[in-house]
This record gives C-alpha cells, structure tokens and sequence, in this order.
C-alpha cells in the first residue's frame, strides 16, 4: 500500500481529504503545521506528499526547502495544495523542486490523478535506472527545457530586459516582431483599431505571462499593438533564440500549442460576451476581469481609465459611464476620479 503524507493546517480540509485518500488505497499520515510535516515525512519516509503553502511555525515553501535537503527525503515526490492562484506563487513552489501544484477547491479526481501520475513517474524512473545505469534522469538535466516554467526562467536568466513607464507604447501593429516578452511586473493590454478609428483592447496581460507571439517560429509582423497600463519591466527572448530551443527542446512546444489553443478561446469567450451579453453583465465583467489583471487585493480600487474598461467591454464610452453610475446607485461600487473600488464582489459575478 502506497504511503501518502499529507501536510494541512485546516482541520475539516486534512480529515475529509486524508478520508478521500484512504478511501482510494493509500495509507495516510497527517501533520497540522509545516514543522510537524518535517519530522513526520524523516521518520515516515512516504511514497508522496501533498502540503499545503500557507500553514503557521513553517510554510510549504519551508517544509520543501528542509526536506531538500535531506538525502534520505529530497527525491520523495512533493505537490502543493493551496488556495494561492497566482502565477508566481505557482512557479515559486515549480522553481524550489515541487512536482505538482493543486489550488483548492480541488476534486477527487483531480488529486488521486495527481498523486497517481507522480508515483508511476517515480517507479518508470528507477525501473530504467536499473535497467540501464549508465541512464541519465531526465530531471536531472539542467540544460533541457521541458516545461512552460522551465521557458519563463529561461526568459528571467537570458532574455533582454525593457522598462516601459505607465502609458508607454511597447510596439505598434504592424512592426517586426523581433521578440517574445514576459512580463516580470506590471501589466500590458494588446489592442486594435477598427475600420471607425475606435479602439478595441484584445488582451491583457499580468506579471509572468508570456505576450508578443504572432508567431513562435515565422517572423510575422506584430498583429497588435501593445501598451502598458502600469510601469513595467519585461524580459524579452527573440525569435531566433526561441526557434533554437523549439528545435532542441520539443516538449515544450505542446506546452506553447496549449497556450495559444487558451489564448484563442478567449478571445472567441470575449467575442461572444461582445456580441450577446447586456450592457451590465459586460460592464461587470470587465471591471472583474480588470480586478484580477491587476493583482487588486479585496478593498483596494483599481486605477483605470473609463477608455479602457469600454474598449475591453465593446461598448461606448457614454454608455459605460452611465452603468458604472447605476453600479455606483445599487452599492456595487465606489467611483473616485479614475478610481473603482469593488464593494459586492458577489453581486458583480451573478449581473447577468
């Protein structure tokens, strides 16, 4: 029977998964706090563990740093359980050596699909290292890479650093895409004109996220233009230097493949939303969406101009204006200048 450690300071969260999980097989242990999930997983020694991130005495990222450096716990397959969504938090857990990462609320299938994957990996890996011992594990190579958070750090240590300051045009449609960016802090929206002159905001983009890929292999001009709605940084890597690493590096490719397929899906989601939600629904959408972009923490207004939040929306400025007023009359919001503050998050979510 497969031995799984799971590390969870909620008490109701630890009994009910640690009940799923032996429901499906496994013989389980828990820890209430991360300094506990150290000793446990020492003298356990587990085929696997799921801890969470934001625990009291010692984080996730405390207990997975300790047991690196253990010879006899540093290879234990190890996977982040967490209500933390962003994309850094994310690749902070990916880059200190974590194998998975689950944000709550999580399914069943969902976690044993996990947990399952990573311990049949484990086993594939030691069955060729017998077979073979001249075999070189693959996750030991520091030279391949074969994920979409390998390629992001592959931009922070080698890619070409631009600052651009709030408003500042980072390239127009039209021009040579010479680059591919990713965004180390701010936030960027790529943006159109229509036949009219109006302008049209595509997409936006948030701290680690890749923009600017017309085309990964073909030097395509840039389709959009591109602005920043915040100070930024970016890191840039250039066609040529990527086309170099698709070449020698094809598992990542899917990954770009899958990133273009979520790319595309939203833009037709937006489209739809365009085409055939009320002018409230698309108002409040956008301001939540806008939200999110922007990193706002619960309470804080987000600075926009009404300009932007109406090209995100497809609608006329007057007409946003007027909604963001009737938002403002239910207590929905707070309109300050070119500040919104969110007061019923849950309201905005279910206008229709």
């Amino acid at each position: 029977m497969k031995k799984v450690l799971l590390i969870e300071d909620d008490v109701v969260l630890r009994e009910n998964t640690a009940e799923l999980l032996e429901l499906s097989g496994y013989q389980v242990e828990t820890a209430s706090n991360g300094r506990v999930g150290v000793e446990v997983a020492k003298r356990y020694i587990p085929n696997i563990i799921v801890c969470d991130i934001m625990m009291p005495e010692l984080d996730g990222y405390g207990v997975l740093g300790a047991l690196s450096k253990s010879d006899i716990t540093k290879h234990i397959p190890f996977i982040f359980l967490s209500a933390k969504t962003e994309r850094q938090d994310i690749r902070k857990g990916m880059n200190l050596g974590a194998d998975d990462y689950i944000t709550k609320p999580f399914n069943e299938e969902e976690l044993i699909s996990a947990i399952e994957s990573r311990i049949a990996k484990v086993a594939i890996l030691r069955e060729q290292q017998l077979e073979n011992p001249t075999y070189e594990n693959a996750e030991d190579s520091q030279d391949e890479i074969r994920t979409l958070n390998d390629l992001k750090n592959f931009f922070d240590d080698n890619g070409k650093v631009f600052k651009y300051a709030k408003g500042d045009l980072i390239y127009e449609e039209g021009n040579n895409s010479n680059f591919i960016f990713l965004i180390r802090k701010g936030v960027v929206k790529n943006f159109k004109f229509d036949h009219d002159g109006k302008e049209l905001t595509t997409n936006l983009y948030q701290e680690d996220e890749l923009f600017g890929y017309t085309s990964f292999m073909q030097n395509i001009p840039y389709q959009e233009s591109a602005m920043a709605i915040k100070d930024v940084e970016l890191v840039g890597v250039s066609k040529h230097e990527l086309k170099d690493i698709l070449d020698n590096n094809h598992k990542i490719t899917l990954e770009l493949i899958q990133l273009l397929t979520d790319d595309l899906s939203g833009a037709r989601d937006q489209l739809l939303d365009m085409a055939y939600s009320s002018v409230n629904k698309k108002t409040a959408s956008t301001i939540l969406k806008f939200a999110e972009k922007l990193n706002n923490k619960s309470g804080e207004p987000i600075k926009i101009s009404r300009n932007d939040l109406a090209s995100v929306a497809g609608i006329a400025t007057e007409t946003l204006i007027r909604t963001l007023s009737s938002f403002k009359k239910e207590g929905l919001i707070e309109i300050e200048a070119r500040n919104i503050k969110i007061l019923d998050i849950k309201k905005l979510e279910q206008i229709n």
